[in-house]
């Protein structure tokens, strides 16, 4: 199977890969390539693709790495989404995301604001609401305390029990 991969060719301390297509079973730095299709700089942020090659080996089967297609996506040759090529450990910080995260919270308390000054009655009819939940919390907590209970009357019992006999003997 052949894949879109890079390949080192810097130096020490001075990163820079070719974009080419291998066998997938070949070392990377085995210079057996069957095609070069651009370099990528990553101190430079510097990317040269040849669109229309790539675009034509894609369309043979040709799979691409997770960096490779991110590449290739930041240069519009596909039109996909970015994979995650960081580890689970630490994933890419989605700043669009954070950012209406934090527009949402925002309206929240927009919306607590706009709640808190209602006007009384329709906190009346509120309060009635909020009660409800707390009952069927306290609904599903007594099944939980009903085996206590029933370990509990069984003690008094006995000595009741015993001051029942000692009611009979003074009889």
């Amino acid at each position: 199977m052949l894949m879109m991969r890079l390949q080192r060719v810097g130096r020490k301390n001075d990163p820079s890969f070719r974009i080419v297509v291998v066998d997938k079973r070949t070392g990377p730095k085995s210079n057996k390539n069957i095609a070069i299709l651009g370099s990528y700089n990553p101190k430079l942020n510097h990317v040269q693709v040849d669109k229309t090659a790539a675009a034509e080996w894609l369309s043979k089967g040709v799979q691409p790495s997770d960096t490779v297609h991110n590449i290739l996506v930041g240069q519009k040759v596909i039109e996909a989404p970015k994979k995650n090529v960081l580890p689970k450990k630490s994933p890419i910080v989605d700043e669009e995301a954070l950012a209406r995260e934090a527009e949402e919270k925002a309206a929240a308390e927009e919306a607590a604001k706009a709640a808190a000054e209602a006007p009384a009655e329709e906190a009346a009819t509120d309060a009635p609401a909020e009660e409800t939940p707390a009952e069927e919390v306290a609904e599903v907590e007594t099944p939980a305390e009903e085996p206590a209970k029933e370990e509990t009357p069984a003690e008094p019992e006995a000595p009741a029990e015993e001051s029942a006999e000692e009611e009979t003997k003074t009889e």
